[in-house]
């Protein structure tokens, strides 16, 4: 994997406002998006999952692939339209659920042994992302695993660019969380932690 930290604004999202699209990413047309979801889910350490929580559903073509990993998947996403696309392509998989909602404003109350997030904490505020950090350490249970993948281009949208996100999480390490892997190309970087 390259180390480079420069990204090109290589996608930006098809409409100004992410609650009001389907797509705005266009994951469906992009085999770029397909070959980031193969090695993210190479990253998971386990074979399975009690309880995963994907922050950033959009239309779901990473949730369709988690779910065969995980005994119970909930997906969330800020646009409806887009979880609607995602609803219909897991409509065959009952135990995957979906809910709108707002991270770190809203947060399921419940415990989770794998946390995703992907590409949505770029789009937080700096106090957003300290919340949901904050969130995410509440509700991941100690030993599970958080996944982060973010897209390092910025776009006009975007208030923070992937490697603010990733480092902030960094920085929590190692009192609250193991680093267990990163990753980085020209367009997107992984990393993994564990609860401590």
């Amino acid at each position: 994997m390259k180390t480079s930290r420069s990204a090109p604004l290589l996608v930006t999202p098809a409409s100004p406002s992410l609650q009001e699209t389907e797509d705005p990413w266009r994951f469906d047309a992009l085999g770029s998006v397909r070959s980031r979801d193969a090695v993210t889910l190479e990253a998971l350490p386990r074979a399975r999952y009690r309880s995963a929580f994907e922050i950033g559903g959009a239309i779901g073509v990473l949730t369709e692939k988690l779910q065969a990993r995980c005994d119970a998947l909930l997906s969330v996403e800020v646009s409806r339209l887009a979880q609607a696309r995602a609803i219909h392509r897991c409509r065959h998989l009952p135990h995957v659920r979906f809910q709108v909602m707002a991270v770190p404003d809203e947060y399921p109350d419940q415990q989770f042994d794998l946390t995703l997030v992907s590409e949505r904490a770029c789009h937080w505020s700096p106090q957003e992302l300290e919340r949901a950090q904050q969130r995410i350490l509440e509700h991941l249970e100690p030993g599970g695993h958080l996944l982060l993948v973010h897209w390092t281009g910025q776009s006009r949208d975007m208030r923070l660019n992937g490697h603010d996100v990733h480092d902030s999480f960094r920085r929590l390490s190692p009192k609250n969380l193991r680093h267990l892997r990163g990753e980085m190309d020209g367009t997107w970087r992984l990393d993994l932690f564990e609860r401590l």
